[in-house]
């Protein structure tokens, strides 16, 4: 069985290491390898996560990274790029309107296309809600590199907690109606434990603990996921079996 891991950053596995954004080993392709390591079935588990990457990136490279490749899975984390801004920009015109990177239209639209695209190749896409992440901290962070007049258009805009969530419920709602298959890790990591822990320093990346935790909940729901398909087909045959 192949699985693909397709995302931004923190499918990569970025983390906020000794005050500088770094690639870790211990990311969660490479630990959900590791679950699936005593599972009878050989597992493949290929990592497409690109930093900095939003839906309007993914959508398109989903042909080369994804389809081409014929993976049985892909498991799709995005978002956290698309409701940010361009902080650079906001720092030097803070007085100037400003909005998120990819309006949440057209990264639901996104995500249409990449699920829609998926299942005409036979492919099972299995979407990952947004993780949780430390606003208090992500601010400090981007305060240390643009400086205190970012807060006016995070008065006037909301929080990035506020599009975070905006777009996660978004996100919730599509995938519910979309027949698509969806990990809640949003919750799961809330409920791992203390988020200092499992958040890095800048606010919105994991640590590997958090990585880890990550993995667990979709190796769990994930194999939940397999069962399902697996019934699926079984049923199918059945049903084919039936009419002849």
């Amino acid at each position: 069985m192949k699985i693909i891991c397709f995302g931004d950053s923190l499918t990569r596995g970025v983390s906020f290491v000794k005050g500088r954004l770094k690639i870790i080993k211990e990311n969660y392709p490479n630990f959900l390898q590791e679950l699936f390591s005593s599972s009878p079935e050989e597992t493949r588990i290929i990592n497409k996560g690109v930093f900095n990457d939003n839906s309007d990136s993914l959508v398109q490279r989903l042909e080369k990274d994804v389809i081409k490749q014929h993976p049985d899975y892909t498991i799709i984390e995005i978002g956290g790029n698309d409701c940010n801004f361009i902080w650079k920009n906001v720092a030097e015109m803070p007085e100037e309107k400003h909005l998120p990177i990819v309006p949440l239209e057209r990264y639901i639209e996104n995500v249409k296309t990449i699920i829609s695209r998926l299942k005409e190749e036979g492919i099972t896409p299995v979407i990952l809600t947004l993780p949780p992440l430390d606003p208090v901290r992500y601010y400090q962070y981007l305060v240390n590199l643009y400086g205190k007049s970012i807060s006016h258009c995070i008065s006037t805009v909301g929080g990035i907690e506020h599009w975070h969530g905006l777009y996660n419920r978004a996100l919730n709602s599509f995938v519910d109606g979309m027949d698509a298959f969806k990990i809640d890790v949003r919750t799961a990591l809330k409920k791992a434990g203390d988020l200092s822990q499992l958040i890095s320093d800048d606010g919105i990346h994991l640590t590997s603990k958090g990585y880890q935790e990550l993995s667990q909940s979709i190796f769990r729901e994930l194999t939940k996921i397999q069962g399902k398909n697996e019934w699926q087909y079984f049923m199918q045959g059945r049903t084919q079996e039936n009419l002849i």
